[in-house]
């Protein structure tokens, strides 16, 4: 069954800034619809980020245990920090994994972005793939408190089914990881 090729495009007839801080701007546009009426559309424009599934050599997986504020919980999470003005975004990976945990990674694969919230933002997240991994020191910002642990790709999908892992991101990255290595069974072995 072939999809009509229909024009679902709203266009922005005027937009008005709601709040603005120092990451997160909150918009109202008014726009006009497909079928010629107007509506109203509000929404956070965000400057993206990156997500990074480090891999150790013996395969498990660098994860933070992070506070959560709008949430007053903690999570386990993946390094995952916002892309700066005009950054590449696999130095904005290589820039967070290093920050947040001390690893640099030898190999990165890009395993593709994701738009976690469409509804009402513009974030987009890059996920990469890092292995051949180093330690060394991070150098945390002052207002990141995080605990970094490894664990096994399995237990992490366990997690994932007992609910212990509730991040959207994390849990894409992991299961895109699953598929991954796979394809892939040898990758870690080979470098």
């Amino acid at each position: 069954m072939q999809m009509p090729n229909h024009d679902l495009t709203e266009h922005c007839i005027n937009s008005q800034t709601i709040a603005a801080g120092g990451m997160l701007t909150v918009k109202r546009d008014q726009v006009r619809l497909p079928n010629g009426h107007t509506s109203q559309r509000e929404y956070v424009t965000h400057p993206g980020a990156v997500l990074v599934v480090p891999i150790l050599p013996n395969g498990n997986i660098v994860l933070e245990k992070q506070f959560r504020y709008p949430l007053h919980q903690v999570f386990i999470e993946l390094p995952a920090g916002k892309i700066d003005a005009g950054e590449d975004t696999l130095v904005t990976g290589k820039r967070e994994l290093e920050e947040e945990t001390g690893y640099t990674a030898s190999h990165w694969v890009s395993l593709g972005y994701q738009h976690p919230c469409i509804g009402y933002s513009n974030e987009v997240i890059h996920t990469y793939l890092a292995y051949g991994l180093t330690a060394g020191a991070h150098f945390r910002d002052d207002d990141e408190s995080l605990i970094v642990y490894e664990d096994s790709l399995a237990n992490c999908l366990e997690m994932i089914k007992s609910g212990e892992i509730t991040d959207g991101k994390t849990i894409i990255a992991l299961f895109l990881t699953e598929k991954y290595l796979a394809l892939y069974p040898d990758l870690l072995q080979s470098k």
